[in-house]
């Protein structure tokens, strides 16, 4: 059983200029294999390592005042070492005590709204679950599929869980249906899978069937009454 250890720190910052608190916080955690350090504040990320690509990340958007992390992701790297080492140190004093642990909740949706042939979006949401780690997969037609995926960073929630975004590009067609399927260690071997199908708002026909109908009775209503009068004409 992997243990993982997160650790959260928060830091109030005074400016002097204009005399704003800020709120700074960093996240460093790992387990056997996995490791997570991310940097950010008032509550955005500014920065995360990706140990996979062996890199630092900078999650700052375009538009704002660039900042450098020198040495962020060696001194990452170094801390991670550490953090490993004493996950084993631990788990042989604790004797791999069962860790705590939060099913996640999931959902699933599209960008933005669904167009025949346009391309769009849908987006497997998952959140409240602990330890942050877990897995996403996504298929079409019941077809595993990988190309145009792509995962977020792990976002720490107010109650000490997790959320986490899973996007997956496509195109729809008429009866395509996609299912994510998430794997977390509380699920205890039952993966959560949630099930999206085309469905798009075709042109009604009623209106125009009503219309026409009304139409006919109305045409109908005015022959009959005019058969009538003069049907009457000619009694008299």
């Amino acid at each position: 059983m992997e243990l993982y250890m997160t650790i959260l720190t928060l830091t109030v910052v005074l400016s002097t200029e204009a005399e704003l608190l800020h709120e700074y916080f960093g996240i460093h955690g790992c387990s056997e294999t996995d490791g997570e350090d991310m940097h950010g504040v008032d509550g955005e990320e500014m920065w995360h390592a990706d140990f996979n690509q062996k890199r630092g990340v900078v999650t700052l958007p375009d538009f704002g005042d660039p900042i450098e992390f020198p040495k962020f992701y060696e001194t990452s790297v170094i801390e991670m070492k550490g953090c490993k080492s004493d996950v084993a140190f631990l788990t042989n004093i604790f004797k791999s005590p069962p860790p705590e642990m939060d099913a996640p909740q999931t959902s699933i949706y599209s960008r933005d709204d669904v167009e025949l042939g346009v391309q769009n979006a849908l987006i497997c949401h998952v959140t409240d679950f602990y330890p942050p780690s877990l897995s996403i997969s996504w298929t079409k037609n019941n077809v595993n599929v990988t190309d145009g995926t792509s995962l977020s960073q792990y976002r720490l929630r107010g109650d000490g869980t997790f959320n986490v975004f899973s996007t997956f590009r496509f195109t729809p067609a008429e009866r395509d249906i996609y299912s994510c399927t998430v794997n977390h260690i509380a699920l205890q071997g039952q993966p959560q899978t949630k099930t999206w199908d085309v469905d798009v708002a075709l042109p009604s026909v009623g209106p125009a069937v009503y219309c026409a109908v009304g139409l006919t009775l109305g045409l109908l209503g005015v022959a009959a009454g005019t058969f009538f009068l003069i049907k009457g004409n000619n009694c008299n």
